[in-house]
């Protein structure tokens, strides 16, 4: 990958922190298409990956709606939409609450865990097309990013 100035064709920024946004933008959109591309073949979006990742993390236990779009990357995303493609789908299920009438707990099936396994392998076994940093640098990276979002 070229730098930021070859890609955006700008030789000047008015100052390194605008360049460094600028690049974390840039950047965020360049992972989002390659792993756009790997989950392609698998007929998933990032939100429904994102949705199944989050219900494998709290599985075998059932998680509410809310509790879902809370850990979400895009909080904004459609939540109702995205659970019921992944009804339609069979990768989770929708089962109403016990304890209140009102919410629905979400699982993410066998099948649903299945499709994360293989959608794993694939992104292993590619890793080096989207991810160049060693462990080291990821560390130093997610450091900086963490301290980038402090208020």
């Amino acid at each position: 990958m070229a730098s930021l100035e070859q890609e955006i064709k700008q030789s000047k920024f008015a100052n390194e922190h605008i360049k460094a946004n600028l690049n974390v933008l840039f950047t965020a959109n360049w992972l989002y298409n390659k792993i756009s591309a790997y989950l392609k073949p698998f007929n998933v979006t990032h939100e429904q990956f994102n949705v199944l990742r989050i219900l494998k993390g709290g599985h075998p236990n059932r998680m509410c709606q809310k509790d879902i779009l809370s850990r979400m990357i895009a909080p904004n995303s459609n939540v109702t939409l995205i659970v019921k493609k992944l009804v339609e789908k069979k990768f989770i299920q929708v089962l109403q609450s016990d304890s209140d009438k009102r919410e629905y707990q979400i699982n993410i099936t066998e099948s649903g865990l299945a499709l994360l396994d293989e959608i794993d392998k694939v992104l292993k076994s590619n890793n080096r097309h989207y991810n160049a940093l060693s462990t080291s640098e990821a560390f130093h990276l997610n450091a900086l990013l963490d301290k980038l979002r402090e208020e």
